[in-house]
C-alpha cells in the first residue's frame, strides 16, 4: 500500500479544514445544482427508515438518526458542496485495486459485519477498483433512495416544483387538488422545521395558509363568501399504505397531505405518529384557514373529483425537485421518497402507485445504462425488505451522479449526509469510533433495517482522489456495532494512498 503524496494529503487536509470553517461559520459552499440543500437534522426520535418493530431502533451510539446517535452532537450545518466535490473527481493519483485490498483487509474481516458485500470505484471514471460479492443482490434499505433520486433528476428538471391547487367547480363549490407534495405545511412560517432546524427561503415548504388566503381573495373578488369544499386525491393509484406501514416511519401515501401527515405538525421526531387520513386532515385544516379568511363553509369537506378543465383559483408550489431530493437523502425521509417516486411514475406515464413508481424508476435507470442484473425495487423509500440491489449498482448510480455528462444529477451528491456533521451521519464517524479521521470527507446515504446495515457514498482518499463506495452488511450483531464496523472500512479507504 502506498503512503500517498504529500501534496495529496495536503489537499485533503486543506479541504477538510475548509469544511470545518464553513460549518463553524454557518456558511454554505456553492453547490453545482440549481438548488441548495435543506437544513440537516439535529435531534429527534427514531430514524424514519427503521420501523420500530425491527429492533434496529434500540438505543445506542451508532443508531441511524435517533436521539442516541446524536447525543452531544448539535451540528445544524447545511449539507452543501463539501470536499468530496471540491476536490474534483480527477485530482490526485488514481487508486488501485491492490492498494485498496491491502488497506481495507483488516477492517472487512470484522465479525460484526456478518455477511458483507461491497464495491469501490473511481468517481471520475466509473472504473470498478475493488470489492467482494459486488454483483450479489443485497437488501439496500434506504440506499434505495439513491435509485429514486437518480431516476427523478434524470427524468425531471431539478427546478420542477409540485403544485397544490384550488379549482372552481359548480357555483359555490371548490375543490382542493393534491399534486403530490407531502411537505405542504399548515404551520406558520416561523414554526416550520426540517430535521429540527429552521428553513431558509428556498427550502421552506409551500404554505396552506397562503393557499387559503389566495383562494379567499379570488372568491371575494367574485362576490362569493360561502362555499362547499371538496378535496381530490385522484392523482395517485393503488394502495395508500406501504406493505411495511407502521403509522410512524411513513404516512399513508396520498397526493394531498400537510406536514407529512403528522399527528403533531410541530413534532421534530424522525418517526412521529401519523394520522390515519392525511388527505382529510389537510382538507379540514384548509377549511379552518378559509374560515379565518372570512369564507363560510357549507358542510364538512368531502372527497371529490375536480371537474375536467375547471378554473384554477389559487395555487402554491413546493421547493424545487433538487431541494426535495436533497432533503429526502439528508434526512432519509420515507414519505417524501415515495412522493418523489410517484413524480417519476407520472412523468414516465406509469400509474402513480407503488408498482408504477418502481417500474418507472427501474426503467429510467436502465435508460441511463445503470446495470440492473439482480435489481428488484418495489418501493421508493427502501422500507421494503423485498428490495434487492447489488453493491456494483449503487456505485454505478453514484458514479453517474458524479459524471461530467450528468450535471443534472448533482443534488444526489449534495444531498448526501456529511460524516460526523449532518443528517443520518451526524452521530457517526466520531472521535471514539475508530473512523474519526474520515469525518467531514465522507458523504454517504445510510440504510438500516433489522439485521441490515448499508452505506453508499463518496470519499476523498489520501491522494485527493474521489472514490465511490457501497457497503452492504447482513448481521446478527447489534446495529451500533455493525455500523461502526462499516464506518471503519470507509475510514481505511479515506486514509489510503493507494
Amino acid at each position: 500500500m502506498g503512503s500517498g503524496t504529500a501534496g495529496g494529503r495536503g489537499r485533503r487536509a486543506a479541504l477538510a479544514g475548509v469544511l470545518g470553517v464553513a460549518l463553524a461559520a454557518g456558511t454554505v459552499l456553492a453547490a453545482p445544482s440549481s438548488a441548495q440543500p435543506s437544513p440537516a437534522p439535529s435531534h429527534g426520535g427514531r430514524h424514519p427508515e427503521e420501523p420500530r418493530r425491527d429492533g434496529a431502533n434500540s438505543p445506542g451510539p451508532g443508531k441511524d438518526r435517533g436521539p442516541s446517535e446524536r447525543r452531544g452532537n448539535r451540528h445544524r450545518a447545511v449539507p452543501a458542496r463539501g470536499p468530496v466535490l471540491a476536490a474534483g473527481g480527477a485530482d490526485g493519483r488514481p487508486a488501485t485495486g491492490g492498494g485498496l485490498r491491502t488497506a481495507v483487509a483488516p477492517a472487512v474481516q470484522d465479525k460484526a459485519l456478518g455477511t458483507l458485500a461491497f464495491a469501490v470505484a473511481d468517481a471520475a471514471t466509473g472504473e470498478f477498483l475493488f470489492g467482494a460479492d459486488e454483483g450479489t443482490p443485497a437488501t439496500p434499505a434506504s440506499t434505495t433512495k439513491l435509485a429514486t433520486s437518480v431516476a427523478a433528476l434524470a427524468l425531471l428538471p431539478a427546478g420542477r416544483r409540485i403544485a397544490t391547487t384550488v379549482v372552481q367547480g359548480a357555483p359555490g363549490e371548490l375543490t382542493l387538488v393534491g399534486g403530490g407534495d407531502p411537505t405542504l405545511t399548515a404551520l406558520p412560517a416561523d414554526q416550520v422545521r426540517v430535521g429540527g432546524a429552521p428553513v431558509d427561503a428556498e427550502s421552506a415548504p409551500a404554505s396552506l395558509a397562503d393557499l387559503a388566503h389566495r383562494t379567499a381573495t379570488a372568491l371575494k373578488a367574485a362576490g362569493t363568501t360561502a362555499v362547499r369544499l371538496g378535496y381530490d386525491t385522484s392523482l395517485y393509484t393503488g394502495p395508500l399504505l406501504h406493505k411495511d406501514h407502521d403509522g410512524e416511519n411513513i404516512a399513508a401515501v396520498t397526493p394531498l397531505m400537510v406536514d407529512e401527515g403528522r399527528v403533531d405538525p410541530r413534532s421534530t421526531e424522525d418517526a412521529p405518529p401519523r394520522v390515519a387520513d392525511p388527505a382529510g386532515q389537510a382538507a379540514e385544516a384548509f377549511g379552518r384557514l378559509l374560515a379565518a379568511e372570512g369564507i363560510t363553509l357549507r358542510g364538512a369537506a368531502a372527497p371529490a373529483t375536480a371537474p375536467a378543465g375547471a378554473k384554477e383559483l389559487a395555487r402554491v408550489e413546493s421547493p424545487t425537485l433538487g431541494r426535495l431530493v436533497e432533503r429526502m437523502l439528508t434526512t432519509s425521509d420515507n414519505t417524501l421518497a415515495e412522493a418523489v417516486a410517484r413524480q417519476v411514475a407520472i412523468a414516465a406515464g406509469q400509474p402513480a402507485g407503488f408498482d408504477g413508481a418502481a417500474k418507472a424508476v427501474t426503467g429510467e435507470l436502465a435508460a441511463l445504462g445503470v446495470p440492473l442484473t439482480g435489481v428488484l425495487i418495489t418501493d421508493g423509500s427502501g422500507l421494503a425488505k423485498a428490495n434487492l440491489i447489488p453493491p456494483i449498482t449503487l456505485v454505478k448510480l453514484l458514479a453517474t451522479a458524479a459524471s461530467a455528462e450528468h450535471p443534472e444529477l448533482r443534488p444526489v451528491l449534495t444531498g448526501l449526509p456529511i460524516a460526523g456533521f449532518t443528517g443520518t451521519l451526524a452521530g457517526r464517524f466520531g472521535a471514539k469510533s475508530g473512523a474519526g479521521d474520515a469525518a467531514g470527507i465522507v458523504r454517504a446515504k445510510t440504510g438500516s433495517l433489522s439485521g441490515v446495515n448499508t452505506l453508499a457514498g463518496t470519499v476523498v482518499d489520501a491522494d485527493g482522489r474521489v472514490l465511490v463506495f457501497a457497503l452492504m452488511s447482513r448481521t446478527t450483531a447489534d446495529a451500533a456495532t455493525a455500523r461502526a464496523a462499516v464506518d471503519r472500512i470507509v475510514a481505511r479507504i479515506a486514509a489510503c494512498g493507494c
